[in-house]
């Protein structure tokens, strides 16, 4: 009853706050929703930041298509890539059959990587290109197939900092244009 009370009230589900801050986060949740453009969510833990995304989700031309989350510090580096485009059959030990990746399962909808900061400097180069060219290609395959998806990054850490010391690809940095 409470959760559709918000919802009815604020339109946002799961988020609670009627703080002066809280009102901003929900204006600038509703200015970014209606748009296609990639968002960077930064805050400390356990702040909310997966349920801002869902939020700009929910408020979305893309709220009928899936929303995808995945944290970037629960895979291991090595399977990370596989995890995000895919692999096909015999690509690698263990790769008994051919998995979609989660581009390819977010396709129409919205993609969420939680801590992006905390990708390899490899792994941000696939990202990157994967973003600008809106395809990709599975671990082991030849060929690329077209994604449309909304990307949505959240991170704990000063991404500019990072960029400076070498840490972030500066170009994927500039791509979380609405910062909230």
């Amino acid at each position: 009853y409470l959760h559709r009370e918000l919802h009815d009230m604020h339109g946002f589900d799961c988020l609670v706050g009627e703080s002066r801050e809280m009102q901003k986060v929900y204006q600038r949740i509703l200015q970014v929703a209606p748009t296609d453009s990639t968002v960077l969510i930064t805050g400390e833990s356990g702040t909310g930041k997966e349920l801002v995304a869902r939020a700009i989700h929910a408020h979305s031309q893309r709220r009928d298509q899936a929303f995808v989350a995945v944290d970037c510090n629960s895979l291991a580096e090595s399977l990370l890539e596989s995890e995000l485009f895919g692999h096909v059959k015999g690509s690698f030990t263990g790769a008994i059959q051919t998995k979609r990746g989660l581009f390819e399962v977010a396709n129409g909808g919205t993609l969420m990587l939680d801590e992006i900061g905390n990708l390899s400097m490899e792994t941000q180069g696939k990202l990157l290109r994967a973003l600008e060219t809106k395809r990709v290609k599975k671990v082991g395959d030849t060929t690329e197939r077209d994604v449309d998806i909304r990307l949505i990054s959240a991170t704990n850490r000063d991404l500019s900092e990072m960029v400076r010391e070498g840490a972030f690809r500066e170009a994927l940095a500039r791509l979380g244009l609405e910062a909230l």
